[in-house]
């Protein structure tokens, strides 16, 4: 598979903080990979030395085999920062057009509407737009150059769920096309629904580099969901195989465990009266908090 981004050692500092330490990491032709990691992770940091934004400390990064910094390198290169200027008094359907005639072989106007939901602000100014209109604009403008590879930051900030989900099929559908997209994302159900490959990133390090559910399985995290009145958090986070526990809204309890069946005896041969005992696998979410809680622990 060909390398459409490779960052070899790469570290970038800011000052006495280290956004990136030694990081490696390739990105093939025609994968879709998420990156999932707390504020301050690196994660941005990240895409920008990919677009050429940024130079590394220390490390090389390549951009389609050159330098991300050389505009040869970019030309294939689609991209929506976590801010977007637009020119407020141009409409929508004008800064499409703007934008597309920046590019030999750019989607025409219908199509970047089509796919984005945007037909009915085509004679909108961007000004008068709001916040996730603007968002969903930026995202398709990204596109209009049929690039290679697509960088998103955080795409969906700011959208309501109807218009996620139109985004999200818009990302499958250039995707299936044979693109190449690498995005962030603090959206949870957004790696779920998009990404093939999970990166989880923590203090500037990868934690982890792999499928969805083989990230889930690093962790080995299963939740123990029973019914025990009068039960007390501490008391049951303490028990042996358990890694925290919580009560939901219906009363029930679910503990994370890092062992469920050593924890499952434990209950037994405590005569703890419990009932309704389920065992499920653990989300995306509690996977990436153990990952990087896991990691600072080690630090």
């Amino acid at each position: 598979m060909t390398a459409v981004v490779e960052l070899t050692g790469v570290t970038r500092t800011f000052g006495a903080v280290t956004a990136l330490d030694d990081v490696s990491l390739t990105v093939g032709e025609g994968e879709l990979v998420g990156l999932l990691g707390p504020n301050g992770a690196g994660k941005t940091t990240l895409l920008s030395l990919v677009s050429g934004l940024r130079r590394a400390d220390s490390g090389t990064v390549r951009l389609f085999g050159g330098d991300p910094r050389d505009a040869s390198s970019r030309i294939a290169l689609g991209t929506t920062p976590q801010e977007t200027g637009l020119p407020p008094t141009l409409t929508v359907g004008e800064v499409v057009d703007l934008v597309a005639k920046h590019y030999p072989s750019p989607m025409t106007r219908p199509e970047v509407l089509s796919r984005f939901g945007l037909e009915d602000l085509v004679g909108r100014q961007t000004g008068g737009l709001s916040g996730g209109q603007k968002r969903r604009l930026a995202v398709a403008l990204a596109l209009v150059g049929r690039p290679r590879l697509v960088l998103l930051d955080e795409p969906t900030t700011g959208l309501d769920v109807e218009a996620r989900h139109i985004l999200w099929q818009a990302l499958r559908d250039y995707h299936a096309d044979g693109a190449t997209v690498l995005l962030t994302s603090h959206y949870l159900e957004e790696i779920h629904a998009l990404a093939q490959r999970v990166v989880v990133i923590g203090g500037g390090r990868v934690l982890a580099d792999d499928s969805l559910q083989s990230v889930l399985g690093l962790v080995a995290l299963r939740r123990v969901i029973f019914t025990l009145p009068g039960a007390v958090a501490d008391d049951l986070a303490r028990l042996p195989g358990a890694y925290s526990a919580q009560q939901g809204a219906d009363g029930r309890w679910t503990v994370l465990a890092n062992d469920a069946d050593r924890l499952v005896r434990a209950l037994v041969v405590e005569d703890v009266p419990f009932s309704g005992l389920e065992l499920r696998g653990a989300s995306l979410e509690e996977a990436f908090l153990a990952l990087t809680q896991d990691e600072e622990a080690v630090r």
